[in-house]
């Protein structure tokens, strides 16, 4: 089974380049990347990662601006940068939910290929998982049949940028409220999936998902079998690249207490699976 990023972001070049200029254009970017530590990457650094560490497909997303006309150049980028690589990479549309304008443009972005929406960040982008703005969107996506990706995080432990005040709660309640969507809970929901061991839980998270992304910043490995117990068939692997490099992140997991069928659905299968993507089956 080919290995599938499940959660990747690409920037297009300008934005790169004029990292400064975008500082002063949207408060959670500069929280993310005001050092120069921070890495960001174009289409063309991450086919290269993907060459080098084996990686088969990735699904890549711009960032998550406040700003719709910056959400829309996002998009662009990630059109093009799939016209130019479609057996490679996978697109995700990026929109402001509490923006008007929102679901024309996920529209737009559905029409033309793109396989899901994400990776949604409430906090700053200036609304709450149980804000009725994103009814609409959430509505949306289960018409189309494809996933919405959406910022997670655990509500304990060290603060670092990016670490919101959604809680696990309200990412409970939004599932329960759109049954019919597929959702994708970025680096680990959070946690929530460990209350899947409570039956009603289960039932009420059937149709969500868990990404790995940052997980090796955020917990010791035994993460890995945990989850294979747990959500076998709901676990992604995903590095959140280029915050993390590839190669390191499947080097970890192999290093981990997984059955070859646990790492087989990890790596791609299951990912494979949510997005239909039957030539990889």
């Amino acid at each position: 089974m080919p290995i599938i990023d499940f959660h990747t972001h690409i920037f297009p070049p300008e934005v790169i380049a004029r990292r400064d200029t975008y500082l002063e254009r949207d408060a959670w970017f500069r929280l993310l990347y005001a050092r120069p530590q921070a890495r960001m990457a174009s289409a063309d650094e991450l086919i290269a990662e993907m060459n080098a560490s084996g990686v088969d497909m990735a699904v890549s997303f711009g960032f998550a601006w406040a700003d719709p006309g910056l959400c829309r150049e996002a998009n662009e980028y990630v059109l093009e940068s799939v016209s130019r690589w479609p057996e490679r990479l996978l697109g995700f549309a990026v929109v402001n939910p509490a923006v008007e304008g929102a679901a024309a443009e996920l529209e737009r972005c559905m029409q033309k290929g793109l396989h899901g929406l994400g990776e949604l960040m409430p906090e700053g982008q200036g609304y709450a998982l149980d804000d009725p703005c994103l009814d609409e969107v959430m509505q949306q996506m289960a018409y189309w049949k494809r996933p919405v990706l959406i910022h997670t995080n655990e509500p304990v432990g060290h603060y670092y940028p990016g670490k919101s005040k959604s809680t696990l709660q309200s990412f409970y309640h939004l599932a329960v409220r759109h049954p019919e969507t597929t959702l994708v809970a970025a680096h680990w929901g959070g946690g929530l999936f460990f209350y899947e061991l409570m039956p009603e839980v289960q039932q009420a998270l059937r149709h969500v998902y868990y990404d790995t992304s940052a997980s090796l910043y955020l917990y010791r490995d035994d993460i890995f079998p945990l989850a294979a117990q747990i959500i076998p068939q709901k676990m992604l692997f995903a590095t959140d690249y280029p915050l993390i490099s590839q190669g390191r992140f499947l080097q970890r997991i192999r290093e981990t207490d997984l059955s070859a069928d646990a790492r087989e659905a990890l790596l791609g299968g299951n990912a494979a699976r949510l997005l239909h993507i039957s030539r990889l089956e």
